[in-house]
């Protein structure tokens, strides 16, 4: 039980190491400055959802994990480890460098990367593709925001 909690820890830490390094890259004046869609989230809501769908990432990751090890799932745990390199990607992409056009394409990627993390994740574990669905959800809403962002500012 002891190395299992361990390992929870560690999967958390792991996922919110992503967030962490994504939040580096911070939205600052160019993104205030931005012409947004009316249904653009306030600021204050993206810290929350952000540190909730990384707990939610971790336990998933610990799940499969504990269920079947990594030589049990390589697959699974890969993706979900580029996953969330791509996830801090985003983060420099759009704040950092300052190119939505360029964030649109690699969160597409990042989108299709979670959605075979979830299938993958469903496979071994039906609770850990559960938890991966408001990671999925969030970053298609993210996805269409992003586009919007890039259109509006163009």
């Amino acid at each position: 039980m002891k190395n299992s909690m361990v390992g929870l820890i560690i999967w958390i830490a792991v996922s919110m190491a992503a967030g962490l390094i994504g939040s580096r890259f911070l939205p600052g004046e160019w993104y205030a400055s931005l012409a947004k869609p009316s249904w653009n989230p306030p600021d204050s809501v993206f810290g929350p959802v952000w540190s909730t769908l990384y707990v939610l990432m971790g336990v998933a990751a610990w799940l499969v994990w504990r269920k079947v090890g990594f030589t049990g799932a390589p697959w699974a745990l890969g993706l979900f480890l580029v996953q969330l390199v791509l996830n801090a990607l985003w983060s420099f992409l759009f704040f950092g460098a300052q190119q939505p056009g360029l964030a649109f394409a690699e969160i597409i990627v990042l989108w299709l990367v979670i959605l075979a993390t979830t299938i993958g994740f469903w496979r071994v574990s039906v609770p850990a593709g559960v938890l991966l669905l408001p990671y999925l959800c969030w970053v298609g809403f993210a996805a269409v925001l992003n586009h919007q962002l890039w259109r509006l500012n163009s």
